[in-house]
This record gives structure tokens, sequence and C-alpha cells, in this order.
């Protein structure tokens, strides 16, 4: 009996161990995880946006569509993500197109300078020397929020836009995605546009052609149009599309992962020093890149792209309006390559 008694208290106190080595992702000082024990293969978030099951999303491009011919499974007891503070987030494996995660992924709203990567994506699709010369004009110098020059909406500390001025096209490219200077990416939607509703009107014609059917942009910065905001919108799962078919070109994402940088003008009159805005530059092991996005309607957004240990498998993640991206931005990164199944 007694012999009894101590096996049973061995496999309760064994259990009782294994359980807490599931809780050990935490953002903000909180646990995000636990162990579920629900069916394998189902999101392990049922606040999913429609989303229940871990699914193949039709993927923006035809060559990429499963080609990898490898689809990551939920581990059978894998802990549980949960990220309260955001309004909608999302994990998607690049290579197969699966959703490893989804919390109200498809619902719509602003998604701001997130933007700015598809306005780049496009960039790439029709300069195709991106040494080529973009004019500055006043509504690019003027544009509202963050500016070359100005690391935050009302701070200028630096050598701001001239009008008239000339840059290269990879230039006003590093701006606007390593400052989320919204002159640069109106100054590049205008080039290739005309006008920023010509240019809008591009990407959301390239938008349906990807397949993101949650999207509908009204300017190449991803600021807001006064009293039409509600035209401005994107989802989360749209975002992580978007930066999935943004790795086509990897001069963008070579852009994000430069700390700082010095543009010049054509005529060598001018030059202006641009830092990243991405926290995580040198202290997230493979990262690929990160873009930012904020405007007081948007909130705190972010949309991140990292490796697994062996640079194997591609993984995006996405979060918007959460006031504490960065924390669970690892958090996300952490769960993905340990909850997940990819062997």
């Amino acid at each position: 009996m007694r012999k009894l008694i101590v096996f049973l208290t061995a496999i309760i106190i064994t259990s009782v161990l294994l359980i807490g080595n599931g809780a050990h992702f935490s953002a903000r000082g909180e646990s995000l995880f636990h162990f579920f024990s629900s069916e394998k293969g189902r999101f392990p978030d049922s606040s999913n946006g429609g989303l229940n099951q871990i699914e193949i999303v039709p993927f923006v491009t035809e060559d990429r569509s499963l080609t990898s011919g490898f689809v990551p499974e939920l581990k059978l007891y894998a802990p549980h993500l949960s990220i309260p503070s955001a309004h909608a987030s999302v994990i998607l494996d690049v290579d197969s197109g699966k959703i490893l995660y989804a919390q109200n992924a498809d619902i719509e709203r602003q998604i701001a300078s997130l933007t700015k990567l598809f306005t780049a994506t496009i960039v790439m699709e029709r300069i195709k020397n991106l040494d080529e010369l973009v004019t500055i004009d006043a509504e690019a110098v003027y544009a509202d929020g963050t500016r070359i020059g100005c690391p935050r909406s009302g701070f200028c500390n630096g050598e701001r836009l001239k009008v008239g001025e000339q840059l290269a096209a990879r230039d006003l490219l590093k701006a606007a995605l390593m400052n989320s200077a919204n002159d640069s990416a109106i100054a590049l939607g205008k080039h290739i546009g005309k006008t920023q509703d010509g240019f809008a009107r591009i990407m959301n014609e390239r938008a349906q052609e990807l397949g993101l059917i949650h999207t509908h942009f009204c300017t190449p910065s991803g600021l807001e149009l006064d009293g039409r905001e509600s035209e401005c919108y994107s989802s989360a799962l749209d975002v992580a599309k978007i930066a999935a078919h943004a790795l086509e070109f990897p001069k963008l994402w070579e852009i994000m992962r430069l700390d700082k940088q010095i543009i010049i003008s054509s005529d060598g009159k001018w030059s202006h020093e641009l830092f990243n805005t991405d926290q995580l530059l040198g202290q997230l092991p493979n990262l690929i890149g990160t873009k930012t996005g904020f405007t007081p309607l948007a909130g705190y957004s972010l949309l991140a792209v990292a490796t697994d240990q062996s640079q194997t498998h591609r993984v995006v993640a996405v979060l918007l309006d959460d006031p504490y991206r960065w924390q669970n931005i690892q958090s996300m990164f952490g769960w993905s390559f340990q909850a997940i199944d990819w062997k």
C-alpha cells in the first residue's frame, strides 16, 4: 500500500511539473501560454473572427502556392496563445500559406504605415531602376506626421526635404521603410500615379489581383483621409499576405534591416539622416524585417517576418492596435517555433 501511495504521488508531481513548464512565454510579465487539450489541428484561440480551423489560405501569387510541399501542424499538446492587448493578430507560414494562429484576423480596420510596405512593392514593380530620380513637391514636404528630418509628428531635429529636391527612388524607399516617412511615400506614389488618388487606384487594383479582399487603400503613406477614414482599411490576415508577397523583393528587407543611413540629394546640396523605427534590430535572432505603423485611429501596429534557427521556415506575425506590440511579437515567434511541428 505504501509503495502504491509513493508511486501515485510521483505521478502527480511529475504531471504538475510538466504543466508548469508550459507557461513560460510571457509579455508584460504576464503568461501568454497555458496548456490546452483541444483537437489537434484547431486554432489555439477561440476568437478567430470566423477562422476556426488552422487552414491554408489561397496564396497571393500562383507560383508560391504550396510550392514547399510541407505543411506545418500544431503539436498535440501545444501551449495556448492569447494576445488580449491586440485588437487583431495573425501568424502565417509564408511557404505553405497556412494560418498558424488568428484573432480577429479578417476584421477590417486602419493599418497606418504598414501600408508603406505595399507601396514599396508597387515601387519595385513599376520602377525598374531604383536610381531613377524623384522630384519632391509641396504636397510631400508638408505632409502630416513622420517625415524625413521629423522622426515623430511635431518633432523635427534633422534636415527636411525641400520643394524641388530630387532623390533616388531607392533613397526614398529607405526613408519610407526605415523612418516610416510620409513625405517619401507620398513622393514615390505621386511619381508613379501622378496624384495620391491615382496611386491609390493602382494599389487597389493590385490588391484585388493578389486576393486581398479585406483591403482598400487611400494613400501611399497610410495616412487616413479626413472624413473618409472608413474607406482606408485592411485586415491582419491581408497585411500578413502583403508581407509574404513583399518577400519576393529581397531589397526591401535589406533596407528594413538597416540601422541608419544618410541619403543625399542628386545635386549634393542636401543630406538627410535616417534612423530605423525597428526596436528588434540586433535583438531578435533570424529577424528578416519589421514595419511599424501608428495613427491615433489605427493604434500601434506591427508586422514582422522571421525564420526558425535553421533558417528554413519563414513566418509572418502581425499585430494591429496593440500597445505592447514589441513584447507580443517576440512571444508570437517564440510560440510559432515551439508549438508548431516543423519536422
